[in-house]
């Protein structure tokens, strides 16, 4: 009994000094080549890593975490652990993970089901929250005392992780169970842009009415769905947020890890909302190269100054065009975007011949709304297109301000 106290006491102290330690990190060394992408050289503090805050909070609980690959506990020595890893060195009562889209380790394909299963390293349960639900069930919650979310996301309203959000916080409210927000940067945190989301065409890839850069940190995202009751019936989930440590908006936060298979680096991830419009389309935004999010094309622009061939690879099983020769244009080089662009887009629409084949029925779920389609087709420009958004954009920052953690 006095040694396992004093063995938790040492290991709790050694992780509140990782904790203050962790400022200026290079590559990590002690996860798959895969995930590991940049340099990250910022002296912020991320929520895992204040555990001299949050380890009180979780003794004598049943805990469940909702976490992926890029749920880790930055080390002074340029290493890191998973999130998961580490509390149970900590004994740490963790019995159930929870995953989100791409799976507990990141690398199924967008859209692709996710099983349940075990993890091989911790003989964890695994429960998928992108395969035959997305709403953890009754029976999934049994004996979790409280939930732990710890995801990096990257501030674009149509990546999925903020839909998992919401629904852990739905699912934990009518459950009586606390959530704990592990905060993390959002690299796309620095602007807010695009059409207000019209709660007819709600989806997974678009749940609340926002824009689809909206600016917020998980953290924040999470109490803007509490103030505004946008949960089930109104409920309020009982949430503590454990913030970051020198981080501002206007912090250039590179990823240590690739957030999902097809955002590769700091390029990708910025290019991300605004070329992510493809996906509704008959371009292809990147999958099936090496420079996912960075290069569009299809076979249908001709005379285009850039060409590439889809493969299969480890982020696209069968990536749009596979095989094909697709036309296009290399944005690897471009300039950090501080607003959506939407000239890559409108171009590529007008390039393209037989325009009735552009669009498919997924551009509305993406753009939130019929209308951007509308006006792309009836040749508007981009100034007339965005000057739309403004009363929805202002009254959207006005709203946000009530949630924000940090300048």
């Amino acid at each position: 009994m006095h040694l396992n106290v004093l063995k938790n006491t040492v290991l709790l102290l050694v992780f509140i000094m990782i904790s203050f330690g962790c400022r200026a990190m290079s590559s990590p060394k002690n996860l798959n080549e895969a995930h590991v992408v940049l340099k990250n050289d910022s002296t912020i503090i991320v929520g895992a890593n204040r555990t001299d805050v949050y380890l009180p909070l979780l003794e004598g609980k049943k805990i469940g975490v909702v976490a992926n690959q890029t749920s880790v506990i930055f080390k002074t020595d340029n290493t890191f652990s998973h999130l998961v890893d580490s509390l149970l060195q900590l004994n740490v009562e963790v019995t159930k993970v929870f995953s989100p889209e791409h799976g507990f380790r990141g690398t199924a394909d967008a859209g692709e089901v996710v099983k349940d299963g075990i993890d091989t390293k911790t003989k964890l349960p695994i429960v998928s929250l992108y395969g035959s639900n997305k709403k953890p069930t009754t029976d999934q919650l049994k004996n979790i005392e409280l939930l732990i979310f710890d995801i990096q996301d990257v501030g674009a309203r149509f990546y999925t992780y903020i839909s998992t959000l919401h629904y852990i916080m739905e699912a934990a409210a009518e459950h009586g169970i606390p959530v704990l927000i592990l905060d993390r940067p959002n690299p796309n945190g620095h602007y807010i842009d695009g059409p207000i989301l019209e709660m007819e065409h709600k989806s997974f890839v678009g749940m609340h009415p926002v824009p689809i850069v909206h600016g917020m940190t998980i953290g924040e995202y999470a109490q803007m769905i509490n103030g505004q009751n946008w949960l089930l019936n109104g409920v309020q989930c009982d949430l503590t947020i454990i913030e970051m440590e020198h981080y501002t908006h206007d912090t250039f936060y590179e990823l240590p890890i690739k957030p999902s298979p097809n955002l590769p680096n700091s390029q990708s991830i910025n290019l991300y909302p605004s070329l992510c419009f493809f996906e509704g389309t008959n371009v292809n935004a990147g999958r099936g190269t090496d420079t996912q999010f960075q290069v569009y094309g299809s076979p249908f622009l001709k005379d285009q100054p850039f060409s590439y061939t889809p493969k299969p690879n480890s982020g696209s099983k069968h990536p749009k065009h596979e095989g094909k020769v697709c036309y296009g244009v290399d944005l690897t080089e471009e300039k950090q975007l501080h607003q959506l662009n939407l000239a890559y887009l409108m171009k590529a629409y007008q390039a393209t011949e037989n325009k009735t084949e552009f669009f498919n029925s997924f551009f509305t779920k993406l753009a939130g709304s019929k209308k951007l389609q509308k006006q792309i087709e009836g040749n508007l420009s981009v100034t007339e297109i965005k000057q739309s958004w403004k009363t929805g954009l202002d009254a959207y920052k006005k709203m946000r301000k009530k949630y924000i953690l940090y300048n």
